[in-house]
Parts: structure tokens; sequence; C-alpha cells
């Protein structure tokens, strides 16, 4: 099964998207379902998707949920919830099915240690008691708190979003890498091969400069703790489906073909528990 990890579906019109907050979304500032991704992931034989919040909304999250539960390729959502909710595992609880991880936009908070506040690690445990992931969406900034969190929560499944969003745009690759490989020697920490096309120049980027941040995510993780995520349609700011495809190609090229198919299936499979079957 190959699975894309990593993409939205959203309707500005019926939802406001607040990190949309300047005219560089213009191009994204529409409404996109699973009829504009399929044909996408049918050129590139991919079976199954993880849809992934992008608003901190109940609401929202539970119509996830209801595309989850329809004929499309979507096998599981991560969606948001407030983790520092005293009623945090009742609220989980009564979420419809197909659930696999939460998210919150810890990038966007001003303290960058937020994921170390009390309220939140309490949180995520209550996560690691429902059996569901965690995903990092977090910068450089945020590396040193989500390296706390991890290590304060063993039990918990992460998944960090983007690689952490490295500074291709600028060649810089520090504390980005250190912090990286740092996260990586926890071993319930994975991480997603996606949303590099977007940290390069839009307009000038090319695979050779995206190459050396998604090898360095490969070598410290390892293919087993690395899966593909496409960040459609977030990535047409930068770069077509196909060339998103392209370039995780190209850096897993060198990995024999357990591996490759670890990054391209096995590793979203078995960390967000995935079902076995066609979705």
């Amino acid at each position: 099964m190959r699975i894309d990890a990593h993409h939205h579906l959203w309707d500005p019109a019926r939802r406001a998207q607040p990190w949309m907050d300047g005219a560089w979304a213009d191009p994204i500032r529409r409404r996109y379902t699973e009829a504009d991704l399929v044909p996408h992931l049918t050129a590139h034989g991919i079976d199954a998707t993880v849809l992934v919040q992008s608003v901190s909304s109940y609401e929202d999250t539970a119509e996830l949920l209801a595309v989850a539960a329809g004929e499309g390729p979507v096998a599981g959502v991560v969606g948001w919830a407030d983790l520092t909710d005293p009623a945090l595992a009742e609220v989980l609880a009564a979420l419809p099915a197909g659930l696999v991880g939460v998210r919150h936009q810890v990038q966007d908070e001003p303290d960058p240690a937020w994921l170390t506040r009390p309220g939140v690690l309490r949180g995520l445990g209550v996560l690691a008691d429902a059996g569901l992931v965690y995903d990092l969406l977090v910068t450089p900034r945020e590396l040193p708190a989500a390296q706390a969190a991890v290590r304060a929560l063993p039990q918990l499944a992460f998944v960090v979003d983007h690689a952490a969003k490295p500074a291709v745009a600028t060649g810089d690759r520090q504390p980005w890498a250190d912090g990286l490989t740092a996260l990586a020697g926890l071993p319930n920490v994975s991480c997603k091969l996606s949303g590099l096309v977007t940290e390069a120049d839009w307009d000038a980027w090319r695979p050779q400069q995206l190459l050396p941040y998604a090898r360095h995510v490969l070598d410290v993780f390892g293919p087993e703790r690395v899966m593909f995520g496409s960040d459609w349609p977030v990535c047409t700011l930068a770069a077509g489906y196909d060339d998103v495809v392209a370039v995780a190609e190209a850096a897993t090229g060198r990995l024999t073909a357990a591996e490759r198919s670890a990054v391209f299936g096995g590793t979203a499979r078995r960390v967000y528990g995935l079902g076995a079957g066609e979705p």
C-alpha cells in the first residue's frame, strides 16, 4: 500500500483559515476536495492518505472524519484537539471513528516552549492513553521543547511534520540539522518527508537544493521512521504534486526496495495504525 501521509482539504468560504494571512495565500484560497486530489493519487499509484487538520476547530475535525468515513482514499485523520482541556479524554471518545492523531499549530504559539507546559504535557498523556499519535508542527525554534516533550512521554508516538521546516531558501542547515538529529535519537518519534518545496524559493527552487535536507532526514531517522507526505495543496504554492513525488523519489533513490516501501507507505501504516485492506 502506497500512502500519502500528509495532505489537506478545506473550503475557506465555509470556514476561515486564519493562517492564510496575506496575498501569498491567494493561489490556494479556494475549495479543495477529494475529487481534486484523486487524479494525483492515481497517477502515482497511491492507495491511501492521511488527511491533516488546518484549523483549530472540533467542527472541522468532525468534517474531516466524515470524509474519512466515505468511499475515498482517506484512511485516517490527524485532527485538532485542545490539549489543555481537562475533559480531553471524553472529547476524544465522543469523536467519530477514523481519528489516528492530533495536531496543533505549535509553530504559531508565541511561547517556543509551549509543548513543555504542564497542561500540554498532561494532554499529550491523554493522547497516549487513547492510542493516538501526535503530529509535531514545529520549526527549528521549537525543536528543543519538542525534544523535551518526546522524552517526557516515551509511551506516545510523535511524528515531525515537514521535517521541522528547515531554512531551504537560505541554504542554512543549523540549528535545524543538529536539532533534528537529537530528536531522531529518541525512538518514539518519526518524521514526514514533506513540505520542503514551500521552505525553498517558490519561484526558483531546484531539486538539488532540497535533496541534502531530505537525505539528512533519511540518514538520522532511517527509512523505517520516515514517511512520504505531499502537503497538497499547500505544496502547489511552489510545485505540482508530480514535482513533490519526484523529489521524494530522488531522495530515496539510493535505498533498497524494502526501504523505499517503508517511506512510501509502510512507516505511515505502522505508526498511524492504518488498516490492511483497501481504503
